[in-house]
């Protein structure tokens, strides 16, 4: 029996190798960046993306886009058939959401390590082995996670920034404001509401830092049809004609509006408080106003 699993994980892992070989060996051409889609946010580095064999980190709060353009950095890669692989720290990478922005899922090796000093190890040798074009490292706490997120340290940041040159891979890290990392550059994300989200390159090399930019949540996920005319919801209408008709909820409906989110969007990075939660303060809510 014991025999028989064993030839069964060699064979896993022989199929596995051929499967690589064969993606490897696709035709290709050359590629010294990849570029987010974005063309705003590829304008702020000199390189005019985010360049092969460097570090750069995507600093933000949760909701402020850093996940979802990595994700586009990573399908940009997936678009020129190359392999990728997402240290998924928080364990909340959403295949479906991740499927939307067009990264190819059979192109994506996902490694979800139970510690912090465990993320870095497996980035460092994904990115020294050379067979990843990009590495993206998540190294935030996660969604409604208590405590301080752990910073990187200097020494591990080096590490990193050594095995993407070695591996000519582009290794995003993916840091929170209260736990910054050193990488080659930094750009800084921000969420501004109904107005769309901000991105500013603080550290870079090549020049251009204090370069900021402000663009339409459009021009992150074209997808949702907003480049068509669709209306952009805000939690805070005012009025039932703010929100269009038939989109009209009563401000102290806070269970239904998910407690007054307050333009933030649903199923991205912000935490969602409880059923019984939502619903005792509603109940509160309702008996003060009578």
């Amino acid at each position: 029996m014991g025999a028989a699993v064993e030839r069964s994980g060699l064979a896993v892992v022989e199929e596995l190798r051929e499967r690589i070989r064969q993606l490897q060996a696709a035709p290709r051409r050359a590629l010294s960046v990849l570029r987010t889609g974005v063309d705003a946010v590829d304008a702020l580095l000199p390189q005019g993306g985010l360049p092969l064999g460097t570090s750069v980190e995507l600093c933000g709060e949760a909701a402020s886009g850093r996940t979802s353009l990595a994700l586009r950095a990573v399908a940009s890669a997936h678009r020129e058939l190359r392999l990728c692989a997402w240290v998924d720290g928080p364990k909340e990478l959403y295949p479906p959401a991740a499927a939307a922005l067009g990264v190819d899922l059979e192109r994506l090796l996902v490694v979800r390590p139970q510690l912090f000093a465990q993320r870095v190890w497996a980035a460092v040798q994904l990115a020294r082995s050379g067979t990843f074009t990009a590495v993206v490292v998540d190294l935030t706490l996660g969604v409604g996670v208590p405590g301080r997120p752990e910073r990187l340290a200097l020494t591990e940041a080096r590490k990193l920034a050594d095995a993407a040159a070695r591996g000519g891979t582009l290794v995003l890290l993916l840091t929170s404001p209260e736990a910054p990392a050193d990488g080659l550059a930094r750009l800084r994300l921000e969420a501004r509401g109904v107005q769309g989200w901000s991105v500013e390159l603080e550290r870079s090399r090549g020049g251009g830092v204090g370069t900021r930019v402000v663009s339409p949540w459009s021009a992150l996920y074209p997808e949702v049809g907003l480049d068509a005319g669709a209306r952009l919801l805000d939690a805070d209408a005012e009025a039932p004609g703010d929100a269009g008709p038939g989109f009209y909820r009563d401000p102290a409906d806070r269970v239904r509006n998910g407690l007054g989110i307050l333009g933030q969007r649903p199923g991205r990075d912000a935490p969602m408080p409880s059923l019984g939660s939502a619903l005792s303060q509603s109940q509160s809510q309702s008996h003060d106003g009578r």
